[in-house]
């Protein structure tokens, strides 16, 4: 019998990625309704020191599978290490992050467990009989679809920033087991051999707290500028709009958006973005929300919780002087 919400925790360097954590509080709330043990699974090499950490923050189980193979991800060996694993241990629900791993990695599982899948949802609901049903958005977040299968395990990507951090407990434990994986020659379809990270002081989009987010006003890739040096200031990173993107002034990597990431900071500053459904619905989450635009019919300031009605090239640098001020003091 199918037993155990799982959640696939994405791991990088030995670091546990920001969704994970968050999984990890909304399977702790689903396990206390359900009746079922919370597990999470960790694929690498060298991840024993992560088992406290995930037991602090809800699980009641932490499965390891090490192995020099999945040392760094590769499609082929994290599908079949977990393809034997679940097929090993037949759990209720399979949930991870709706990254660039868990995109890749979940339809490949699926397609491998013969089950359907739940993808880049926003929400999870449980009936009076713990049936789970998944939310994700379509049409650009016009409209939502909700997703059920009576087929187990369910597997399902979650968006990044849709459920709140659990606060951790350092008392909890959790049963530790190791597990191995057989992985041949063919599931290594792709060897990875490098890995070329790009170095920059500002925070990941998906992680930051803070962010500061240019659009079309921004005129050209050479303004953005501005923003970086209020972004250095008060420790952000630095986020686009599509059509900042698909003019070529800012890479798809830094795109907020429903076509791009999906984040929820503390503080989002939008400087120059008219505030389109599609950008909203991937910073609509944020707690504050900041607007600097010149057009006061703007669309963004019926979601901003402050708006400055100005031309962004004279407001940003004067943000910029105040808030050195602040930091130096």
């Amino acid at each position: 019998m199918a037993k155990g919400i799982w959640v696939v925790v994405e791991q990088r360097e030995q670091q546990i990625r920001k969704v994970s954590l968050e999984l990890l509080g909304q399977g702790r709330k689903m396990a206390d309704e359900t009746g079922e043990p919370l597990v999470a699974v960790v694929l690498g090499q060298g991840i024993e020191g992560l088992a406290q950490t995930l037991a602090a923050n809800g699980a009641d189980k932490v499965i390891l599978v090490e192995n020099e193979k999945l040392a760094e991800y590769t499609t082929g060996a994290y599908t079949s290490a977990l393809n034997q694993l679940i097929r090993k241990e037949e759990p209720q629900a399979v949930l991870m992050g709706n990254t660039a791993v868990g995109k890749d990695l979940a339809p490949r599982l699926a397609q491998r467990l013969g089950v359907g899948l739940a993808s880049d949802c926003t929400g999870i609901e449980l009936d009076a009989s713990s049936f789970m049903t998944f939310k994700r958005p379509i049409y650009a977040g016009k409209a939502f679809e909700y997703l059920a299968s009576s087929v187990r395990p369910i597997l399902a990507t979650i968006r990044p920033n849709t459920f709140n951090l659990p606060v951790a407990d350092d008392s909890r434990k959790a049963d530790v087991v190791k597990e191995s994986a057989e992985i041949d020659a063919a599931d290594l379809r792709a060897i990875l051999k490098e890995v070329a990270i790009a170095a920059s002081k500002r925070p990941e989009l998906t992680e930051a707290n803070i962010i500061v987010s240019g659009g079309r006003g921004m005129k050209g890739p050479e303004n953005y500028v501005i923003l970086e040096n209020l972004a250095d200031v008060i420790g952000a990173a630095v986020g686009a709009s599509r059509a900042a993107v698909d003019a070529g002034w800012r890479e798809q990597k830094f795109q907020v958006g429903q076509t791009g990431k999906t984040v929820a900071p503390t503080l989002y500053i939008a400087c120059g973005i008219s505030g389109a459904i599609q950008h909203l619905a991937g910073m609509g989450s944020s707690k504050f929300i900041v607007a600097i635009n010149k057009d006061p019919e703007a669309n963004i300031f019926n979601v901003a919780d402050y708006g400055i009605v100005g031309d962004l090239f004279e407001v940003v640098p004067v943000l910029t002087e105040e808030f050195k001020k602040i930091v130096s003091a």
